[in-house]
């Protein structure tokens, strides 16, 4: 009753017919009630976005305030379908205050209240509702509803009171130390403030000061106990958030994260990211009802805990780890999650007040007396922050300000500080050519930068060798210096490669040398060194790699190496057929040296050939040979056929499982651009059918999900076509178990955008089809992702396969009651081209629309009387159903044929007096069958309506 709207006008046309009309407005709507009319219109066929849009301009043309409350109510009517459950409540209440007595608003914010968990404000509106109309049974109903869940709240609160107090006890008692009741105890802490009643019932206990007594303590166990337990108090609750920040300090908060217990300083960065998404949810919407219990601006707060986070990282005494989870927390919170966000002020801010504390993360030399702690990662960590920072900037002002205070930043080092500042500058510049290689490439050209850089790879101590020749390898990748280092650095590279003692220089010597001779890239023509040298640097890269006595630090420019070498085609079939090189790589990609992922995703991708490959335009090649110009060439060894036993040999290495691996990790270095790499590989691995089922059992569709769902707009393309290669061949209950297979729906409806390619629209199709087969909670999840209206559209296009594989789509949608809804709405087509494609040359579409037909006739009676009324060649496109010899396509017909029979007589009259007598007549005789009784259950029919008498036989 709630949701009812006033009576409303038919639309001329679907809204989902017309791929170039997604919205059924009348271009000459213009009136309050004619917009009204629109948006009640919209929401019926399921367009909640539009309808909101209709209402919107509605109230922009100055209606009444009757109209307004109307308008209002329909607004959080919409919202409430689109789970925006604020907006639904503030939508309501708007209609409330223009007539008091509106009870359809008051349900609709009862409803959103009890969504938002508000039970006591819900529990008031309702009973309004039922003194208004004491004898509606819905309002009655969700009354008794909201009370007993009131009641079952209060009695789990008084439950737990004893129990919170109890576990404290336990906790702080220092008689109980070590005991399983007290690790008990903590445990029951934690999973009693997952719940939110539970939660809240801590927060109410003194908890926050009792868990600081925990922290207080220093005990691991306990520190974890108490860390866990506040993520439960802190998570979606902005006024405990801010409540617990006060009494704990936020310095206090922040500085666990340096603690060298890498479990605490894991559950502290846990925390933080916790609060920081409450505030910034603060920041979006602001307080209000009992959140506001607490007035505090939440921007502050961020910019307080951010600022924390900038001194966190250049304090003695932090260890490596809280380093570099602090530099994780910066990377999620301070950049913008979308280039529509115009507000970038938190990344301007943080580039002031702190770039210069992850520059000096970022220039860190390891292991010198008095230099911060790092770990591996932390430099690859500093520097993926400051291109996040660098690719959040609108302006070239902006942009400008980043390159001064680097540059600045760098001279200061540079100039006056001896050898040591020059080292430091040296990795700061390294730190940039990682990161944002723009800034990199700007501090590269400041006065004496190269030419220190080039000296000190001749330097005789290994730190200032180490340092100098990392940056040339850096340099060495950025095309504006590629041809300066060709030309003064192979040859130095080549004396340190042949002549240093020391493994450690060699390698990177050797991966500078790698970097070089790759210049051409996949071009066969375009080699930089001499024949077969690339495959000696290639082979060494391999022998190191195996090495394991040389530490994964050392390794790891190894297979840096490799990821340049393996343009080259030679390269990447010896890479395959060495099975030990393929172990090593995949366990050095599950170790904890994270800064290797990249180039393990990038030498899979050479060897799976899945970067982007164009084949060049005979014509203008043969143009370009005419005018002299260079025609890049493909190596014969990068054909279809090596690159698919190239893939073979991966999946019998055992790729697969450590891409799952690689997938999980938990690191600012598994970047968006490394993730995209993950994903065309993927892609490349389930291209043949026969090597999908080894995907799948070695975990490939569960690490698929997330590189969908995360990432650049090509990687979650990339991964979502994988997905659907794999849905299309293989059962998607057994490929995504449980509640996963719910997540593949997203991905796949990405696809079906026009901005896809024709192969993956059509793979999404087939695979949307797979699970609208399944369950109903399946198509109700596609119906929600709204891709009806897509899938729609390609029954339109012009090729074949797509159109069929819409139409299977949406026959098996159409078991849905909204679908079956929006077929017997009146003013569309849709039935009409179901009719018109069961008529058709394609046998495969006519079998796909005949099927949804005859569904739709079992189901909805009403349509039966309505097919002769889309189109005057209804009789025949039937008749030809059953005179096919295709079994399939006869039995469709005939279950067509026997619903129209059974929903009208006068159809049955027009059937019986046409060739449909005598075709059914002759099926009715034939082998026993599901044709045979459905032409014979017609005739019955038929029989019954007096409009033939049956024979003797």
């Amino acid at each position: 009753m709630g949701l009812t709207f006033d009576p409303q006008s038919p639309p001329s046309q679907s809204p989902a017919l017309a791929r170039a009309h997604p919205r059924c407005f009348h271009p000459q709507a213009s009136s309050v009630e004619q917009l009204r009319k629109e948006g009640n219109e919209l929401f019926k066929c399921g367009d909640y976005e539009g309808a909101l849009t209709a209402y919107t301009q509605a109230l922009a043309l100055g209606a009444t305030p009757q109209d307004q409350a109307i308008l209002h109510r329909n607004r959080a009517a919409c919202h409430l379908k689109l789970e925006d459950y604020g907006k639904a409540e503030t939508e309501a209440s708007k209609a409330i205050e223009k007539d008091g007595g509106d009870v359809k608003a008051l349900y609709r914010r009862s409803q959103a209240l009890e969504k938002l968990g508000r039970l006591d404000q819900a529990v008031l509106d309702l009973q309004r509702c039922v003194s208004l109309e004491p004898k509606n049974k819905v309002f009655q109903e969700a009354l008794r509803s909201i009370g007993g869940q009131i009641q079952e709240k209060v009695r789990y609160m008084s439950s737990t009171d004893a129990k919170v107090e109890q576990m404290f006890q336990i906790l702080l008692d220092p008689q109980e130390k070590g005991t399983e009741k007290k690790q008990k105890a903590s445990q029951n802490l934690v999973v009693l403030a997952r719940e939110d009643a539970g939660a809240e019932k801590i927060f109410r206990s003194n908890g926050v000061q009792l868990l600081q007594r925990l922290l207080d303590t220093g005990e691991a166990d306990l520190m974890l106990a108490a860390l866990r337990t506040l993520v439960g108090i802190c998570s979606e609750h902005q006024s405990r958030t801010v409540a617990t920040l006060s009494v704990l300090g936020t310095r206090r908060v922040v500085s666990i994260l340096g603690v060298e217990n890498q479990a605490v300083s894991l559950a502290a960065c846990h925390l933080l990211q916790v609060i920081f998404d409450a505030l910034k949810e603060g920041v979006k919407k602001g307080f209000r009802g009992k959140e506001g219990a607490i007035i505090v601006d939440p921007a502050r707060e961020l910019k307080v805990l951010i600022s924390n986070l900038l001194e966190l990282l250049t304090e003695v005494g932090v260890s490596g780890q809280g380093r570099d989870n602090a530099l994780t927390l910066l990377i999620k919170t301070v950049p913008r999650k979308s280039p529509k966000d115009p507000n970038n002020s938190l990344t301007l801010w943080v580039i002031d007040q702190g770039l210069k504390k992850i520059l000096e993360v970022g220039g860190s030399v390891q292991d010198p007396a008095g230099e911060l702690t790092v770990t591996a990662n932390s430099r690859m960590s500093a520097s993926v922050l400051l291109s996040k920072l660098f690719d959040d900037l609108k302006c070239d002002a902006e942009r400008e300000n980043f390159h001064r205070l680097c540059e600045n930043y760098i001279k200061s080092w540079f100039e006056g500080q001896g050898l040591a500042g020059k080292l430091r500058a040296i990795q700061t510049v390294s730190c940039l050519l990682q990161g944002p290689c723009e800034a990199g490439n700007r501090a590269l050209e400041l006065s004496g930068v190269m030419e220190s850089v080039i000296a000190l790879c001749a330097s005789e101590r290994e730190e200032e060798q180490l340092v100098a020749v990392e940056a040339l390898i850096h340099a060495a990748g950025k095309a504006k210096r590629a041809s300066f280092i060709t030309a003064n650095g192979v040859s130095l590279l080549k004396d340190l490669y042949k002549r240093s003692e020391k493994d450690s220089i060699r390698i990177r010597a050797l991966v500078g040398l790698c970097k070089l001779g790759s210049a051409g890239g996949t071009d066969f023509s375009m080699k930089q060194f001499a024949e077969g040298s690339t495959l000696k640097l290639a082979k060494q890269c391999r022998k190191w790699l195996c090495n394991d006595q040389i530490d994964a630090g050392t390794r790891r420019w190894a297979v840096e190496g490799l990821a340049y070498l393996t343009f080259d085609a030679d390269v990447k079939e010896e890479f395959v057929e060495d099975e030990a090189a393929l172990k090593a790589l995949f366990q050095l990609s599950r170790s904890e040296e994270r800064s290797v992922l990249f180039a393990v995703a990038s030498a899979l991708v050479n060897c799976t050939n899945s970067y982007d490959y164009e084949e060049p335009d005979p014509k203008m090649v043969e143009l370009a040979k005419y005018a002299k110009q260079h025609v890049p060439e493909q190596h014969p060894k990068d054909k279809p056929s090596f690159v698919r036993a190239r893939v073979k040999k991966l999946l019998a290495a055992g790729v697969v499982s450590a891409m799952t691996c690689m997938v999980k990790t938990e690191s600012p270095v598994l970047t968006t651009s490394c993730r995209e790499l993950l994903s065309r590989v993927f892609l490349a691995l389930v291209d043949d059918v026969e090597d999908r089922g080894t995907v799948v059992a070695q975990g490939g569709g569960k690490a698929l999900l997330p590189l969908a769902l995360e990432g650049t707009d090509v990687g979650q393309t990339k991964a979502a076509q994988a997905l659907a290669k794999l849905t299309i061949t293989s059962n998607p209950e057994m490929t995504f178990p449980g509640e996963r297979i719910y997540e593949v729906v997203r991905p796949l409806v990405s696809l079906l955008h026009l901005n896809c390619s024709g192969l993956q629209n059509f793979e999404a199709l087939m695979a949307l089809t797979n699970l609208a087969g399944i369950s109903e909670r399946l198509r109700q999840k596609i119906l929600k992702e709204k891709a009806v209206p897509m899938i729609e559209g390609y029954m339109f296009e012009e090729h074949e396969m797509i159109r069929r594989a819409a139409t299977e789509c949406m026959c098996n949608l159409a078991m849905s009651k909204e679908v079956q809804d929006l077929f017997e709405a009146k003013g569309n087509d849709r039935l009409k081209l179901l009719v018109l494609y069961s008529g058709e040359d394609d046998e495969l579409l006519r079998r796909a629309a005949a099927g949804g037909l005859a569904m739709l006739t079992s189901v909805r009676p009403s349509l039966c009387s309505r097919i002769p009324q889309v189109t005057t060649h209804w009789l025949e496109i039937l008749q030809a159903l059953l005179l096919s010899p295709n079994q399939e396509l006869q039995h469709r017909g005939a279950v067509v044929a026997l619903n129209m029979v059974e929903a009208s007589k006068d159809i049955a009259s027009t059937l019986m007096e046409s060739e449909g007598l005598e075709i059914l007549s002759v099926l009715a005789k034939g082998k026993e069958s599901p044709v045979t009784r459905a032409a014979a259950a017609c005739l019955g029919k038929a029989v019954e309506y007096g409009l033939i008498k049956p024979n003797q036989d």
